[in-house]
């Protein structure tokens, strides 16, 4: 059972996901420290805020991600945040014996056939993807941790255009919020998203004026065109 009184942690509070999370802080006892209080790349200053803290979990979301092309532009960058400072979050963890929730993402599947299961084969395309995967390493070897690999995207949609040829599992992160609490006592592996389909046939039910474009015309290879997953584990944990 999942009790108010159990402090967690949230690294990356300031970024899009964070935000969300700060809405419904009154339901849990939630904590986000400032970059100033907990580093993601200063091990000591992690140590010492956890040690003060006492968190039961740590929720990892902070790191590097859009825009996408920063991880091909400022490689070193894309290392440190998402690899490096996944590593110290997770020794630390580690070392006081908290759980540990690491955010990572579809991308990290090969993106050519979808309906990907969590025991799929793994192959980023891209260095966004292979800095995810970086930090999945990590934690998984940190035997008291879950690996979430979602699929979201902020409510309203922000563009005016959207792709009816990329095939994924768009959920927004209001609803991803909802069910967070529902898997933070899970461990390994868990898809997080909702029904696979085009991007443009997500959108198109909650704005009907959005165009359409492709993603063969505007993408490269790295970009796969099909990065869907299976999300039947996660049904089965919400139906419980």
């Amino acid at each position: 059972m999942f009790l108010y009184k159990n402090k967690i942690v949230i690294t990356g509070g300031a970024g899009r996901f964070g935000q969300e999370l700060k809405k419904i802080n009154n339901k849990y006892n939630l904590i986000f420290p400032s970059k100033k209080k907990l580093n993601i790349l200063n091990f000591n200053l992690i140590k010492k805020y956890l040690k003060l803290i006492k968190p039961k979990y740590l929720i990892h979301l902070a790191g590097l991600s859009r825009p996408m092309k920063i991880h091909e532009t400022n490689m070193k960058r894309s290392i440190d945040l998402n690899i490096i400072g996944t590593a110290n979050v997770t020794k630390v963890c580690s070392d006081l014996g908290i759980k540990l929730i690491y955010f990572s993402t579809s991308y990290v599947y090969p993106g050519l056939k979808g309906n990907y299961k969590e025991e799929s084969p793994l192959l980023p395309k891209n260095n966004y993807s292979w800095s995810k995967l970086g930090g999945e390493s990590a934690v998984q070897m940190y035997k008291n941790s879950l690996i979430l690999r979602v699929c979201m995207t902020e409510k309203p949609f922000v563009h005016k255009k959207a792709f009816s040829d990329f095939i994924t599992n768009f959920i927004f992160h209001d609803e991803v919020a909802k069910i967070l609490f529902k898997l933070i006592n899970k461990k390994g592996v868990i898809n997080v998203g909702g029904k696979s389909q085009s991007v443009y046939n997500f959108v198109k039910k909650y704005n009907s004026k959005i165009k359409k474009n492709y993603a063969k015309k505007m993408l490269n290879s790295n970009y796969p065109l099909n990065p869907s997953m299976n999300i039947r584990k996660l049904r089965k944990i919400l139906k419980n």
